[in-house]
């Protein structure tokens, strides 16, 4: 028993803690300032958030791959029951309500882990052969990504359809697709797109985009670009972060909540926090270089390396106007609980993979 507990201690990966917990606590600090409300709620979150870590993080997930599948398509039928039964609010069905209670649940934020899963169960079972996977594979793989996304897209959720798509075929980039297959792609989304902005958004889809390209941005990120733009190279105290405490800046707590780190922290500060985002990015990313033949946590690792980046350079770019305005929130930073819960189940799923991957080192019929 203590050995088993001293190699667990050994392939623990300690860094991954050490770089998202200043992130947790400067949310909250900030939150704080703007709502003590808000604050309370979050460090709600954040016990559920560790819970579903741990839960996740002793899961023996190796062991049960072979549910992995089921785990997929029992997502993609809430998905469809979302499109039947869902409950619809300011225009979108993305949510399912649990029966004999008030509660709801969002199955396309819950779908993110099963998902990477999937893609680490696929990839692990049919590895790349040295030129990359062909038409065949990559059509294989391609089907596991597109039907979600095209049943989120449509609640309409275009945000999280294609976020899951820049992971799923951002993941197929890393691991290796043959360089003709990508090159047909490009030509082909190039002709599409004209085609899918006229008849497959939606009005206020196309809305924030004609918002995006005009000269004069929407209101909220003219206020947004005030507040980072007040900030200066050293911040402001509280009180003088007037964008935020005279409620100019909308949603500062969530969406817009690196506007108002910027107008309290000023230039400085936000290069911190993206080097802090740099480091965990980049942190797990190199996990795929370090894993030698471990498909299954490689894919996992890289699907969440490429998952915290996509949040946090769209969610950064929409509150400075180098994006349309979508619903990203700023990972492990923004209030809310669905999307910092279910980071933390990626994370307790990957210090799984790596704690206990003593068990396959050594007995090689587990891998």
């Amino acid at each position: 028993m203590i050995l088993i507990d001293r190699r667990i201690i050994t392939h623990f990966d300690f860094t991954l803690i050490l770089l998202i917990l200043p992130l947790m606590v400067l949310s909250n600090y900030l939150i704080s300032e703007v709502n003590a409300t808000l604050a309370h709620k979050q460090l709600v979150y954040f016990g559920v958030g560790i819970l579903a870590f741990l839960f996740a993080f002793l899961a023996p997930i190796r062991e049960y791959k072979w549910l992995i599948p089921f785990l997929y398509w029992i997502n993609i039928a809430l998905l469809v029951a979302v499109d039947l039964f869902g409950v619809k609010r300011l225009g979108a069905q993305r949510w399912l309500e649990i029966p004999f209670t008030h509660f709801t649940i969002q199955p396309s934020e819950i779908f993110k882990p099963a998902f990477i899963l999937m893609l680490a169960y696929l990839i692990q079972n049919d590895p790349p052969p040295p030129e990359g996977y062909g038409w065949k594979k990559f059509l294989k793989f391609s089907f596991y990504i597109l039907l979600p996304f095209i049943l989120i897209a449509k609640e309409p959720d275009l945000g999280t359809a294609l976020i899951l798509l820049i992971i799923g075929f951002g993941v197929l980039f890393v691991v290796g697709v043959n360089w003709k297959i990508w090159t047909s792609l490009l030509i082909a989304a190039i002709l599409f797109i004209p085609f899918a902005y006229h008849n497959l958004l939606h009005d206020y889809q196309r809305k924030r985009i004609q918002d995006f390209l005009s000269e004069k941005p929407s209101y909220h990120v003219q206020q947004s670009i005030i507040a980072i733009g007040s900030g200066g190279l050293w911040g402001k105290p509280k009180d003088e972060a007037t964008q935020t405490q005279l409620r100019f800046l909308p949603i500062s707590t969530s969406d817009f909540i690196f506007a108002y780190y910027v107008e309290r922290f000023g230039f400085f500060g936000a290069l911190i926090l993206i080097l802090l985002y740099a480091a965990l990015i980049l942190h797990i990313f190199t996990l795929y270089f370090a894993l030698k033949g471990d498909y299954f946590t490689k894919v996992v690792a890289v699907s969440i390396a490429l998952l915290l980046f996509t949040y946090m350079s769209v969610n950064i770019a929409m509150t400075i106007g180098l994006a349309p305005v979508v619903g990203v929130p700023l990972p492990l930073f923004s209030y809310g609980g669905s999307s910092f819960v279910t980071f933390m189940i990626l994370f307790g799923i990957l210090e799984h993979l790596l704690a206990f991957r003593f068990k396959f080192l050594y007995n090689s019929s587990h891998i």
